[in-house]
């Protein structure tokens, strides 16, 4: 059985948290998209941990860890973060890297903060991690899979290829210097020797576990509003954030996906530059941001403070239905328990008509939030098991968003730890 884990929203909505939490039962989980430019924060016993590359269920001695075809792959920052891990005490984890794996180049880093650098005020708000231009490349058909790496004449070939291009555009558009064949080549190499005792056939390996009936977990980086096709275009990631792509970014069936856990935040948070309705600034959004999370709302990948917002429905209904949510996963609810009313939005007002339905992004830009207000609880819920144990105002904020959005709450997390999660049966 195949399930995923995936962001209903701009991302930072606590995947991390559940699918170390799943993974306790899992056998197998799969990074299937993104690279190293979002963060995921995991609290367990080994202590708080932050990581970009490895799945959320590497902290397991059952579990193994692959690093799908999809994800962008940043080869010396997988292994950092592998000893990062192991030095605070974690086995070290069992890892697989797909053959058909994509690599992250450092060209690509220095591409991404040149063009950042060009556009100015007119920035997409990039991590400087090299995504765009990675993923331009794979399309393009200039990216280099991990499986050419072990083709020295191929390679040499390639290389020379593609530094053709990439030094008009270098040396042209940017004015730097250009890049050298025997550089990359020595870039290659290295990369060659860190990643070839872990290259498989990682799809292969998997069609086997799901016949062995081996329990599969796909992990999603950032959330639908960021996906490419289906989120605030051109404020997006550059690849699919969805579910669905789980198959492709893993190489699975599609029909094997029996289980989609959507992780929703009871409030909104996000990094990086677009359309955010809900949004909240200065001293409430301080606040916020001061309480929420673990240590407070900044980027796991950036350290950049995080744009707050109250829950946005609209956001979320359209999220959930984009990621065919079997389950949510309602996080950070304990962090609200400072509020006397804690505001919703349930719709958008557009050109003076009100909407519970998400646009594209255009109309998105014009969309003022309407607000309703629930009774907070006030009251600390940390350490709370059961759901009936919950204050009753906390339960009716749950019930209430719950039927705003369509989907079915069927996990509430009141705190950072693995323990800290109610289950509701639906």
């Amino acid at each position: 059985m195949i399930t995923a884990v995936v962001g209903a929203n701009w991302g930072d909505e606590g995947k991390g948290k559940i699918t170390d939490m799943l993974a306790e039962d899992a056998d197998i989980i799969v990074r299937f998209q993104g690279g190293a430019n979002a963060g995921h924060t995991i609290v367990n016993n080994y202590g708080k941990f932050a990581l970009h590359t490895l799945p959320s269920g590497v902290f397991y001695n059952h579990t193994t860890s692959i690093i799908g075809n999809g994800v962008a792959l940043n080869i010396p920052l997988l292994f950092k973060e592998v000893q990062s891990i192991v030095d605070k005490g974690v086995p070290t984890p069992k890892i697989l890297v797909s053959d058909r794996a994509q690599i992250v180049m450092s060209y690509h880093i220095l591409f991404d903060e040149c063009e950042e650098e060009r556009l100015g005020k007119k920035s997409f708000g990039s991590t400087k991690s090299g995504i765009a231009p990675f993923y331009s490349d794979k399309y393009a058909k200039i990216g280099f899979q991990v499986c050419e790496l072990f083709d020295e004449e191929f390679l040499k070939d390639k290389v020379a290829r593609v530094l053709e291009q990439k030094n008009v555009i270098l040396e042209h558009l940017y004015h730097k210097p250009a890049l050298k064949v025997e550089d990359i080549l020595e870039e290659l190499h290295t990369y060659r020797d860190m990643v070839a005792p872990f290259v498989c056939d990682t799809s292969t390996f998997l069609w086997n576990a799901l016949k062995e009936g081996k329990k599969i977990l796909l992990e999603g980086q950032l959330g639908s509003l960021k996906d490419p096709d289906h989120g605030i275009y051109p404020m997006v990631t550059s690849s699919s954030t969805l579910a669905a792509y789980g198959a492709i970014g893993a190489g699975l069936p599609p029909y094997e996906i029996k289980k989609i856990v959507t992780v929703v935040k009871a409030y909104s948070s996000a990094v990086g530059a677009g359309a955010f309705v809900s949004e909240i600034f200065g001293d409430e959004a301080d606040e916020l941001r001061k309480r929420g999370g673990d240590g407070g709302e900044f980027g796991a990948t950036t350290g950049r403070p995080r744009r707050m917002g109250w829950l946005d429905c609209v956001a979320t209904k359209y999220g959930c239905r984009m990621q065919g949510s079997t389950d949510v996963a309602f996080t950070v609810l304990d962090v609200l328990g400072y509020l006397d009313e804690i505001p919703v939005c349930i719709g958008y007002e557009i050109d003076g008509k009100v909407t519970t339905d998400f646009p594209t992004t255009p109309t998105l830009e014009k969309a003022k939030p309407v607000f309703t207000k629930l009774p907070g609880w006030k009251c600390d819920i940390r350490g709370i098991k059961k759901y009936e144990d919950l204050p009753e105002n906390c339960r009716k904020y749950i019930e209430f968003v719950e039927e705003q959005i369509g989907f079915p709450i069927t996990m509430v997390s009141n705190g950072p730890g693995r323990e800290d999660i109610i289950y509701r049966n639906k």
